[in-house]
């Protein structure tokens, strides 16, 4: 029992460590000159000739799920590896159901990229989507603030928070290879559900923006985990749809401010003129 507990610590430590190292190598990597590379702006321009841009958004794209996701799966992966801890090739199970989770992941985020290859292309050929930018960031936000608020994100979030009965309603000692790999494939695409939105806007700020992906990823770890993480999805919601609003009030609202400020600066010279013409 002792032992085992002991290597249940250990276990946990190890992949405590790994994340960690997620978290290191993406500051590491925003400090270095390869830094621009985390932005996805700098991933449109792949072609043929050039290739290692792709490298560089696997490479980014990885480090962000290890960092992000990879905890909030903690105690489903923590309670797997109890579960089968008897096993000769546990640590096998448990890097295939690590494996399937991540699998999930890594094809969204090629799905996401693709998709913003496609946005890139369209605003090339469609002038007003070229000069309103700012519609996309807008959209965004307001999609996953209204997300928040679906039956498919309450749906997945509670099966997010239901670990053991997650594994237990899939989990028959059957082929254990192909059920370790399918409980995590399974949990990712419910994970997916779950956060796919906010993680469509860590996407749009850059993998090296440490700031919000601790925001975003602390408030998905909360939402999952926490006894009290639901009642988070409402005001979280709420912020995100404010946000947009914002955005597009900002955007309408700066062309007023600057011509504002534009007939205060040359109102001297009018007043001027105006004195002349009066003498």
């Amino acid at each position: 029992m002792w032992q085992s507990a002991r290597n249940d610590r250990l276990f946990l430590v190890l992949l405590a460590a790994l994340i960690g190292l997620a978290w290191v190598s993406l500051l590491a990597w925003g400090q270095s000159p390869y830094s621009r590379f985390l932005d996805h702006e700098a991933l449109t321009d792949i072609t043929g000739e050039d290739v290692r841009l792709l490298v560089f958004f696997v490479a980014a794209w990885t480090l962000m799920i290890f960092a992000m996701m990879l905890p909030t799966t903690m105690p489903l992966i923590a309670l797997f590896r109890t579960i089968t801890s008897e096993r000769p090739n546990h640590l096998t199970l448990v890097g295939l159901l690590a494996a399937g989770y991540l699998a999930v992941w890594m094809a969204f985020g090629v799905l996401v990229h693709v998709a913003d290859l496609g946005v890139h292309e369209a605003s090339e050929k469609i002038p007003w989507l070229d000069t309103n930018g700012w519609v996309i960031g807008a959209g965004t936000l307001m999609l996953a603030g209204v997300y928040q608020f679906t039956p498919l994100k309450y749906h997945c979030l509670d099966k997010c928070r239901s670990p053991f009965s997650f594994i237990n309603s899939r989990w028959s000692g059957g082929n254990e290879p192909a059920q370790s790999f399918r409980i995590g494939l399974d949990h990712g695409l419910f994970c997916l559900g779950c956060c796919w939105t906010l993680m469509l806007l860590m996407f749009g700020v850059g993998a090296g923006n440490i700031g919000w992906m601790l925001l975003l990823g602390g408030v998905m770890g909360v939402e999952k985990n926490m006894p009290w993480g639901r009642r988070l999805s409402t005001p979280l919601g709420i912020t995100l749809i404010g946000s947009a609003a914002l955005v597009t009030l900002v955007h309408y609202l700066r062309p007023l401010a600057y011509s504002s400020s534009r007939v205060l600066s040359i109102a001297p010279e009018l007043r001027g003129v105006n004195h002349m013409d009066t003498a």
